[in-house]
């Protein structure tokens, strides 16, 4: 077996981020839920909703996408496969992600749809509310995974989100076989509980069948995953099924179980809530690339605590600041 030449790859949503100020009365106006995703189908919904924006910053995004730039920025080695039109925003989000020294090699989509977008409202508790227009990316084909690239990973890491669409959800089935065989790990993010009624019963059997390695859930997800209501019991539910199961809880903090031992650390404090876009994403950029160095539990989930705290400390789900030198600031 080859040594693996990159940390992480991942597969996920290739998309452009808008965010926007607002308000709750907005929110409760479009008939949003607060600090909920939910999806946009049409893209005349999508350029409807984006006319009644405020005045908007662009940043690229995408879930699995935010937590490899997180990792490259800690110094870590990335790929990324995801689909992008051949547009504006797709430029731009090819531009961003190998500016940020991630391999990125998949080809663009020619046509319809465009480029995903995200259209966020941020309101002034700092919470997000996303409505996504998945566009090209829901789109991914099986034959755009590159197999070399898969393997060269020490770990593989999917977005709940992509699960969705049909054809990225093969693809994605098709990248597990591939990491497996290649003898790599697997981390998958349940991403939200809308991702969870829809595809809990696929999500609940990869676990079952012992699929992944590296799990991660807000304490939401994990109760909804579980189908129970007291957290506890969730834990020990899940736990029992996964090697790491990794658990954020806001200004809670967060724990991991690995087999019988459970490490909790508190969330990092933080001057300001600004906007919490990207908090688990780069939650589990610290935790992934801690355990790809080879970091115990409670260093990766630090790192991961750490990651989270810059990041909803401003607008926009990619680092703001020189991640691996704050990280070597507070834990040496």
């Amino acid at each position: 077996m080859t040594e693996p030449t990159l940390d992480v790859v991942a597969i996920g949503n290739a998309i452009v981020d808008i965010l926007s100020q607002s308000d709750d009365a907005f929110l409760a106006e479009q008939g949003m839920t607060k600090g909920s995703m939910q999806l946009v189908f049409s893209p005349d919904d999508a350029d409807a909703l984006y006319a009644k924006m405020g005045p908007g910053r662009e940043v690229s995004g995408g879930s699995a996408a935010n937590t490899v730039a997180g990792i490259a920025a800690l110094g870590g080695k990335c790929g990324f496969i995801g689909q992008v039109a051949d547009d504006q925003l797709g430029t731009v989000f090819a531009h961003d992600i190998r500016a940020a020294g991630i391999r990125f090699d998949t080809a663009v989509r020619s046509g319809e749809p465009t480029t995903a977008r995200c259209l966020i409202f941020v309101t002034p508790d700092g919470q997000r509310t996303m409505n996504t227009f998945l566009g090209a990316s829901q789109f991914l084909p099986e034959a755009a995974l590159d197999a070399d690239l898969i393997a060269s990973g020490a770990i593989l890491y999917l977005e709940g989100y992509l699960w969705d669409p049909e054809e990225p959800r093969a693809a994605m089935r098709a990248g597990i076989r591939i990491a497996r065989d290649a003898g790599r790990k697997v981390a998958f993010t349940l991403s939200d509980t809308f991702c969870i009624s829809r595809h809990g019963d696929d999500f609940r059997r990869l676990i079952a069948d012992g699929e992944i390695d590296i799990l991660f859930a807000n304490e939401n997800e994990l109760l909804a995953l579980a189908q129970v209501d007291d957290f506890d019991a969730a834990v020990e539910q899940v736990a029992g099924q996964v090697p790491v199961l990794v658990v954020t809880r806001g200004e809670h903090g967060a724990i991991a179980v690995t087999g019988r031992e459970r490490t909790t650390v508190p969330a990092e404090p933080i001057d300001r809530l600004v906007d919490t876009t990207g908090a688990g994403d780069l939650f589990a950029a610290g935790f992934l690339h801690g355990q790809a160095q080879g970091y115990d539990v409670e260093r990766s989930l630090r790192m991961g605590a750490l990651c989270a705290a810059e990041i909803i400390s401003h607008y926009g789900a990619r680092p703001a600041v020189d991640l691996k030198a704050l990280v070597e600031a507070k834990l040496g």
